[in-house]
Protein backbone atom coordinates (compact mmCIF):
# COMPACT_ATOMS: atom_id res chain seq x y z
CA UNK A 1 0.00 0.00 0.00
CA UNK A 2 1.42 3.32 -0.90
CA UNK A 3 0.52 6.42 1.21
CA UNK A 4 -1.69 9.04 0.28
CA UNK A 5 -0.07 11.66 -0.76
CA UNK A 6 -1.29 14.72 0.15
CA UNK A 7 -2.80 17.27 -2.24
CA UNK A 8 -2.22 21.31 -2.88
CA UNK A 9 -5.81 22.52 -3.64
CA UNK A 10 -4.63 25.72 -5.39
CA UNK A 11 -2.51 23.24 -7.29
CA UNK A 12 -5.76 21.40 -7.84
CA UNK A 13 -8.23 24.47 -9.22
CA UNK A 14 -5.03 26.01 -11.36
CA UNK A 15 -5.05 22.51 -13.35
CA UNK A 16 -8.88 22.82 -14.31
CA UNK A 17 -9.12 25.29 -17.23
CA UNK A 18 -10.61 28.51 -16.38
CA UNK A 19 -13.38 28.13 -19.09
CA UNK A 20 -15.07 25.28 -17.19
CA UNK A 21 -15.53 27.72 -14.18
CA UNK A 22 -16.39 30.03 -16.69
CA UNK A 23 -18.98 27.87 -17.95
CA UNK A 24 -20.15 26.46 -14.67
CA UNK A 25 -20.95 29.98 -13.08
CA UNK A 26 -22.43 31.13 -16.79
CA UNK A 27 -24.99 27.93 -16.32
CA UNK A 28 -25.59 28.94 -12.29
CA UNK A 29 -26.08 32.88 -13.46
CA UNK A 30 -28.53 31.62 -16.35
CA UNK A 31 -30.76 29.32 -13.90
CA UNK A 32 -31.10 31.95 -11.31
CA UNK A 33 -32.42 34.40 -13.68
CA UNK A 34 -34.67 32.19 -15.36
CA UNK A 35 -35.91 31.25 -11.65
CA UNK A 36 -36.21 35.35 -10.53
CA UNK A 37 -38.03 35.66 -14.06
CA UNK A 38 -40.51 32.84 -13.91
CA UNK A 39 -41.17 31.31 -10.25
CA UNK A 40 -44.38 33.87 -8.34
CA UNK A 41 -42.97 31.92 -5.04
CA UNK A 42 -40.93 34.53 -3.13
CA UNK A 43 -38.64 32.04 -1.16
CA UNK A 44 -37.34 30.45 -4.26
CA UNK A 45 -37.16 33.69 -5.72
CA UNK A 46 -34.27 34.59 -3.29
CA UNK A 47 -33.22 31.17 -3.46
CA UNK A 48 -31.89 32.51 -7.04
CA UNK A 49 -31.00 35.05 -6.00
CA UNK A 50 -28.42 33.04 -3.72
CA UNK A 51 -27.57 31.20 -7.22
CA UNK A 52 -26.66 34.16 -9.25
CA UNK A 53 -24.58 35.58 -5.83
CA UNK A 54 -22.31 31.71 -6.11
CA UNK A 55 -22.12 32.02 -9.34
CA UNK A 56 -19.89 35.29 -9.30
CA UNK A 57 -18.27 34.23 -5.99
CA UNK A 58 -17.66 31.08 -8.35
CA UNK A 59 -15.80 33.27 -10.84
CA UNK A 60 -14.06 35.80 -7.96
CA UNK A 61 -12.35 32.65 -6.35
CA UNK A 62 -11.03 31.17 -10.15
CA UNK A 63 -9.72 34.76 -10.99
CA UNK A 64 -8.27 34.67 -7.69
CA UNK A 65 -6.55 31.49 -7.88
CA UNK A 66 -5.54 32.08 -11.50
CA UNK A 67 -4.57 35.19 -10.57
CA UNK A 68 -2.76 34.59 -7.60
CA UNK A 69 -4.32 37.66 -6.10
CA UNK A 70 -6.47 37.46 -2.90
CA UNK A 71 -8.35 40.28 -3.39
CA UNK A 72 -10.93 38.33 -5.11
CA UNK A 73 -11.54 36.27 -2.04
CA UNK A 74 -11.91 39.18 0.31
CA UNK A 75 -14.63 40.07 -2.61
CA UNK A 76 -16.22 37.05 -1.99
CA UNK A 77 -16.20 37.35 2.26
CA UNK A 78 -18.05 40.60 1.36
CA UNK A 79 -20.43 39.42 -0.94
CA UNK A 80 -21.45 36.24 1.58
CA UNK A 81 -21.98 39.27 4.21
CA UNK A 82 -24.22 41.11 1.65
CA UNK A 83 -25.95 38.11 1.12
CA UNK A 84 -26.62 36.96 4.73
CA UNK A 85 -27.77 40.10 5.33
CA UNK A 86 -30.39 39.59 2.20
CA UNK A 87 -31.70 36.64 3.38
CA UNK A 88 -32.20 37.68 6.93
CA UNK A 89 -34.05 41.14 5.88
CA UNK A 90 -35.74 38.79 3.07
CA UNK A 91 -37.41 36.36 5.38
CA UNK A 92 -38.65 39.09 7.65
CA UNK A 93 -40.28 40.57 4.71
CA UNK A 94 -41.68 36.99 3.72
CA UNK A 95 -43.10 36.83 7.45
CA UNK A 96 -44.87 40.10 7.13
CA UNK A 97 -46.33 39.14 3.82
CA UNK A 98 -47.71 35.85 5.05
CA UNK A 99 -48.93 37.80 7.82
CA UNK A 100 -51.11 40.51 6.07
CA UNK A 101 -52.43 37.98 3.31
CA UNK A 102 -51.65 34.33 3.75
CA UNK A 103 -49.81 33.87 0.66
CA UNK A 104 -46.69 34.16 -0.29
CA UNK A 105 -46.93 34.21 -3.82
CA UNK A 106 -45.72 37.51 -5.92
CA UNK A 107 -48.65 37.84 -7.80
CA UNK A 108 -51.13 38.55 -4.70
CA UNK A 109 -48.86 41.55 -3.45
CA UNK A 110 -50.70 43.91 -5.41
CA UNK A 111 -53.33 43.28 -2.30
CA UNK A 112 -50.75 45.48 -0.47
CA UNK A 113 -51.31 48.70 -2.56
CA UNK A 114 -53.48 51.38 -0.76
Amino acid sequence: MQPIQPVNIPEVIQQIPLNYYLIISTALFVIGIIGVLTRRNVIIILMSIELMLNAVNLLLIAFSSYRADPSGQVFVFFIMAVAAAEVSVGLAIIVMIYRNIRSIDVGLLNKLKW
